[in-house]
């Protein structure tokens, strides 16, 4: 009996020792594997950013606050932080006010507005030129407003915002570039 059980005893170690090499080898192909497929990804994202098409240099630049005019590209490296703004913010007041009913009332508002944005001199030129399909856009909106909501700030900065991207949405259809930052109420009567 003592001469089977060693070799019983030596079996299952062998068995051990191969599940064990084994389970090691999986492990060391893993690793290997994910890591030149991490790398393989990397490398190939990396060239991938290479290959951009070029900009389009009928579209309107960022304005630093030098006054240097920089691609959209070449500004993603001078973002503003919180605290700092590296972009000069250039403001433009439409004209004449626009005049509207506000939605289920007998209630109007009556509203001057002013845009700003940090690209050049051809956004303005944009909204000048696209005035009317500009206008036509904003009193659609704001014929759709409530009356109550409007008379809360929280309404008007909502407004505000779908303001700027009725506008930057015209401008993209029309011209083929938005470009504005904000909007601004020079005065908001609502009667």
């Amino acid at each position: 009996m003592s001469d089977n059980n060693p070799e019983e005893e030596e079996k299952p170690k062998k068995k051990k020792g191969k599940m064990k090499g084994l389970i090691i080898g999986l492990l060391v192909v893993a690793v290997v594997g994910g890591g030149g497929a991490a790398g393989g990804f990397y490398v190939a994202g990396s060239m991938g950013g290479e290959n951009v098409e070029p900009e389009d240099p009928n579209k309107p630049k960022i304005v630093l606050k030098d006054g240097t005019e920089v691609s959209e590209r070449e500004a993603k490296t001078a973002m503003p932080s919180e605290n700092e703004n590296k972009f000069k913010v250039t403001y433009h007041q439409i004209e004449q006010p626009f005049t509207s009913n506000l939605s289920h009332s007998e209630s109007f508002a009556q509203m001057s507005l002013a845009i700003s944005t940090y690209y050049d001199e051809r956004v303005f030129e944009n909204v000048t030129e696209h005035e009317i399909a500009l206008r036509s856009a904003v009193l659609l909106e704001l014929g759709q407003q409530d009356p109550i909501e409007l008379e809360t700030p929280a309404g008007k900065v909502k407004l505000k915002g779908k303001l700027r991207d009725v506008i930057n949405a015209t401008l993209k259809e029309k011209a083929g570039f938005g470009g504005i930052e904000d909007v601004y109420f020079t005065s908001l009567v609502i009667q």
